[in-house]
């Protein structure tokens, strides 16, 4: 069976370890759409990416790329993706050259063309090894690798982990140029909120292997308050609803539902959370239950 509708889905995906179980994720991501994908080390996001991109198959569960089961059509499911991760994936005494020789061997579609001209326009060295490379080159290469081949979906495993703020940001309007004709999809794992706010459509947060929160950024930052106040201000029906209360010296701090923003009095302090606080704050509820 074929399936067109989402460039990316993932349906009921439980995979499980020794001492660890990723269990029952499930999400939709359409084309022309960026998901951050979010959740402390070990909550399961390089496990859900290495189930989508194949390195390791799913106990339960099914996805989809570009219309596509990997048992379908094994190499145009691995054509449709691209990858880029913090640990750069060729050997380090290469140069340019080598790197021109394996994609050419490996990817059908792979455009010579096109990975020159983004070369040059990158200004990445022709001669010198791509362990000399800094890390902002390094990541633009890969970014050359993926752009220059007919890829579908883009998946960024922690990828701009230890660049400059100057790079980041040229990578935030790769990724945007990336998805502008609507035809493609990124899928970002990262641990820098600050850059999902700028430019995610969906936040997915997974937690000790489990969804927490998934859907549009935009109405989880609508669906929740940040609340700041005194800690005697806290009614017990407060206290119920707020989520992941953190103490300090000078009062609390915490999440409410919107829905229940009529237990606030004029004596609290309020305001639209950003995704980064969102997450803090649930994670401090959970690890709270344990």
């Amino acid at each position: 069976m074929t399936k067109t509708m989402e460039l990316l889905e993932v349906r009921g995906v439980s995979k499980h370890y020794k001492d660890f179980s990723l269990d029952n994720i499930d999400f939709v991501l359409p084309k022309g759409y960026i998901m951050g994908y979010v959740g402390q080390n070990g909550a399961g996001k390089t496990t859900t990416i290495n189930v989508i991109t194949h390195v390791c198959k799913q106990q339960k569960g099914e996805v989809w790329v570009d219309g596509q089961q990997y048992d379908q059509d094994p190499i145009r499911y691995r054509e449709s993706i691209g990858y880029i991760s913090e640990e750069f994936g060729f050997e380090k005494l290469f140069t340019l050259k080598e790197i021109r020789k394996i994609l050419s061997d490996f990817y059908p579609t792979f455009n010579q063309a096109y990975f020159d001209e983004l070369i040059m326009k990158w200004n990445l060295p022709e001669k010198k090894a791509i362990g000399d490379f800094s890390k902002g080159m390094k990541v633009k290469l890969m970014f050359a690798t993926v752009f220059a081949r007919e890829t579908k979906l883009l998946i960024l495993d922690e990828a701009t982990n230890g660049l400059d703020p100057v790079v980041r940001q040229e990578v935030l309007q790769l990724l945007q140029e990336y998805i502008a004709d609507g035809e493609h999809s990124v899928l970002f794992s990262t641990h820098i909120l600050s850059d999902l706010e700028q430019i995610a459509d969906y936040i997915y947060f997974i937690h000790d292997g489990r969804k927490v929160l998934y859907d549009a950024k935009e109405e989880l930052t609508e669906s929740y308050l940040y609340v700041k106040g005194s800690e005697e201000m806290l009614t017990e029906e407060l206290r119920r609803n707020m989520i992941g209360i953190i103490n300090h010296a000078f009062g609390f701090e915490a999440i409410l539902p919107s829905s229940h923003a009529g237990l606030l009095t004029k004596d609290f302090v309020y305001e639209k959370p950003d995704i980064d606080r969102i997450v803090i704050h649930f994670i401090k509820e959970r690890e709270g239950k344990r």
